[in-house]
């Protein structure tokens, strides 16, 4: 990394969270210039679909701590 590139990155860390995830997701978008343009309505139709089915009781939801216990297991390969 360049002495500019990580100088620019220290002060990025030094944003609060939420703009350093702005700053990430920016920065990766910029990297494919070929974006579709239905991508984001896709994106939106997928969410409100899964959020329907979650105040619906179709889909049940588990906790954070389930959530990462069964991760970790799936990438331990159990």
């Amino acid at each position: 990394m360049t002495g500019p590139a990580h100088e620019l990155l220290q002060k990025a860390l030094a944003l609060p969270d939420s703009e350093r995830a702005e700053l990430a997701g920016t920065l990766i978008a910029s990297l494919d210039p070929t974006r579709d343009p239905d991508v984001d309505a896709a994106w939106q139709e997928e969410v409100a679909r899964r959020f329907r089915e979650v105040q619906s009781g179709q889909v049940k939801t588990i906790s954070w701590q389930s959530a990462l216990k069964k991760g970790q297991s799936l990438l331990d390969g159990q």
